[in-house]
């Protein structure tokens, strides 16, 4: 692949994730406006769920989707029917784990301050989002980065306007943002299906029990990592929920939303780099490497440069956009985007880990690192309030940092020190 494909690659994931940036950005400064802390706390119990359910309802299974499409003599009608296969584990996970949710929906609403319909409508928006996700990611693997773009941010602009519709105009507080979610979601995967099955990669009514076999393979053993990494970017709104307060969770998700639109950069980088990667890993050239690790220890810099520029004008940002009313949400972005920024660094070397199919240990490092954040945040809650959270977040977001770049090492070795 050519270097200017890479940028121009890059350059349409970038637009088409900044502008899907914006877009919570526009709606922060209205929804803060129009719906109380409290309010925006429960909106926030609802979308950390979602965040819960996908390790649960087969997210994993998009991972190996997207790597099956680099297998060598692949056909088209193969490739079709492991993406239908893909499917049919979504729809066994989600009935799976409807049918829990129902049987202990009173517990789950009490827990998380939040309606039991709603508990129950989070199941089918996260599988909803998975099969729109193998649909952008099929887009992703083939270098299609315009159709990537214009899906994901027309779904975005609808999710918006509805909201906004339902929240400004019909008044329905923190019930409006939530029930478009649920629309947007049956929307976008009805689409998302249809465009699957326009490009021929929908086979859902066959049975290979080799591809179910090898999807299994590829995605239970990332169930723990994707569960770590929820435990790393959104069990601390539970726990200020538990331990502060609904009101306070909703001020925490107003600054974990702004520093989001760190991440979304990273997001959209990534997203052109891995095709670009997974090439020159495949040919395998020394020198190869080397420009690779080069460009890897520039991003590293950069990322710290914008991480301290964060902490100073963080505060003056949050009250500029939420307004004052969650002033508090300031004290807390500096440290949110430096756990934005190790994950930036993260996403910079797991790519190796994905590359060798070997993906057990990457498990173990989002676990282990989730389970410390749990731990931090018990303790750092209790003593330091929101600060405590984001303290947690950032540690332990460099923990797994650390530890994956170790585990990249071992699966797939690079001159991390002989790049010059």
């Amino acid at each position: 692949m050519k270097g200017n494909n890479f940028i121009n690659g890059a350059g349409i994931y970038l637009f088409s994730n900044v502008l899907n940036a914006v877009i919570p950005f526009i709606m922060l400064p209205i929804l803060t406006r129009h719906l109380s802390p409290a309010e925006y706390g429960e909106v926030a119990m609802f979308q950390t769920l979602l965040g819960a359910l996908g390790a649960f309802v087969g997210i994993t299974f998009v991972g190996a989707a997207g790597r099956k499409y680099y297998d060598d003599n692949l056909s088209e009608n193969e490739l079709a029917e492991f993406i239908g296969s893909c499917i049919q584990l979504v729809l066994i996970s989600s009935v799976i784990v409807f049918s829990l949710f129902f049987i202990f929906k009173s517990n789950l609403s009490e827990w998380l301050a939040l309606k039991a319909s709603y508990i129950l409508f989070a199941v089918l928006v996260a599988s909803c989002s998975v099969i729109i996700t193998l649909r952008l990611g099929q887009w992703q693997v083939k270098k299609q980065a315009v159709k990537y773009g214009m899906l994901q941010i027309s779904q975005s602009l609808f999710n918006m306007l509805l909201s906004l519709f339902l929240v400004v105009v019909l008044l329905k507080g923190a019930e409006g943002r939530i029930n478009a979610q649920i629309v947007m979601s049956l929307v976008f995967v009805i689409l998302a299906l249809m465009l699957l099955k326009k490009d021929s990669l929908l086979m859902i009514f066959i049975w290979r029990k080799d591809y179910l076999a090898e999807i299994l393979r590829f995605g239970v053993p990332l169930v723990p990592h994707i569960a770590g990494g929820f435990l790393l970017s959104s069990v601390d709104r539970f726990v200020i929920n538990q331990e502060i307060g609904l009101a306070e969770a909703g001020t925490y998700m107003v600054a974990v939303q702004l520093t989001a639109a760190i991440g979304i950069v990273f997001d959209a980088i990534n997203k052109a780099y891995v095709p670009w990667l997974f090439e020159k890993l495949k040919n395998d050239k020394y020198k190869d490497k080397q420009r690779i690790v080069k460009l890897t220890y520039l991003w590293f810099i950069v990322i710290m440069l914008g991480v301290v520029l964060a902490f100073f004008i963080g505060p003056w940002l949050v009250v500029l956009i939420a307004g004052e009313e969650y002033a508090q949400a300031g004290e807390v972005v500096g440290w949110l985007a430096l756990g934005q920024g190790f994950q930036g660094m993260y996403l910079m070397v797991t790519n190796y880990i994905f590359f060798s199919k070997r993906t057990g240990m990457l498990s173990v490092a989002s676990m282990g690192s989730g389970v410390l954040n749990l731990v931090l945040l018990i303790v750092l809650v209790r003593n330091f309030d929101l600060q405590g959270a984001a303290i947690a977040f950032a540690l332990s977001m460099g923990v797994r940092f650390m530890l994956t770049w170790l585990i990249a090492h071992k699966r797939h070795p690079m001159p991390w020190f002989s790049f010059v």
